[in-house]
Order: structure tokens, then sequence, then C-alpha cells
């Protein structure tokens, strides 16, 4: 049974109890398996939510594994820069930070 047919049958047995005179046989019957029906839709949604939390858990595995690398490249490059810049001072006329 699915969770929207779980639903429909509550929702059913909720009308007839709000409008039918249900004797007490009946409404016994009737409570007892909303009461199924519930359990059925609580377990529903403990499984859904448990798989969406699985599915968030490994995007952010992956973002965070993503993330990683390309922070190490940026701080890579961002010295690669510096060191091209010390070099190109070093082949100035008089020297790194010194007039021409």
């Amino acid at each position: 049974m699915t969770y929207r047919e779980a639903i429909e049958e509550l929702e059913t047995i909720l009308r007839a109890l709000e409008t039918d005179a249900v004797d007490v046989d009946d409404l016994t019957t009737r409570v007892e398996r909303s009461a199924e029906l519930i359990r059925l839709c609580r377990h529903k949604l403990r499984h859904a939510e448990a798989s969406l939390d699985r599915v968030f858990d490994t995007l952010d595995e992956e973002d965070e594994a993503d993330e990683l690398p390309e922070e190490e490249d940026e701080d890579d490059e961002e010295d690669d820069e510096n060191e091209d810049d010390s070099e190109e001072n070093d082949d100035l006329p008089g020297g790194p930070g010194r007039p021409w």
C-alpha cells in the first residue's frame, strides 16, 4: 500500500466517523485500522527521511571532496605567481627593489 492510499483510507474512515452513527463494534474496527494505517504512514515517512538524509549526506561529501582540491590549486597558483614576480625582479638592473 502506498502512502497516498493509506492517507485516503484514513480520510475515508474519518469522514465515516464524522457523519455516520457508528456502532461500538464498527468503531473499534475502524480505530484499529486507523492505527495500522498511521503506523504504516509513519514508517514510510521515516524511511523517506532516512533516504533523503543519505542522499544529502552524499552530496555534502561530494561537495567537500570537490572543494578541497580547488582551494589547494588556488593557493598553489598564488604562490607560483608570487615566485614569478620575484624572479622577474631579480632580472631587473640593480636587483629587486632597487632603481635602475
